[in-house]
């Protein structure tokens, strides 16, 4: 008889380690995307803003887009070093999502 072929898709051993006393967190969801928003004391309004204003990142990107516009109209020279340095790592990281954005397929791409 020739080589046998032999295909095992399964790990040797299985197990899983449950814990009862997280059944019940707050956030806790058992699927396969879990979202844990964090402590929060008003969870409904947390769900409702992310629902009908835009998710954390849209939320960031406004954000971001706004302070940009203001630092356009600031005197850098009146900053300190430390102050310049925190605006230049700021100004990097908005290029740097920039251009994650421009580096998506347009299809991919919904709003802002």
């Amino acid at each position: 008889m020739p080589g046998t072929f032999q295909l095992s898709l399964a790990p040797q051993q299985l197990w899983q380690a449950i814990n009862p006393w997280t059944f019940n967190q707050q956030g806790a969801q058992f699927g396969f995307i879990n979202i844990d928003l964090g402590q929060t004391a008003r969870p409904d309004v947390e769900q409702a803003v992310l629902d009908q204003v835009g998710s954390y990142g849209r939320q960031l990107g406004h954000i971001g887009e706004a302070l940009e516009v203001l630092l356009n109209h600031i005197k850098p020279e009146e900053l300190t070093k430390a102050e310049r340095d925190t605006l230049s790592v700021f100004r990097g990281d908005i290029a740097r999502v920039r251009q994650v954005k421009q580096a998506m397929p347009a299809s991919a791409k919904t709003g802002n």
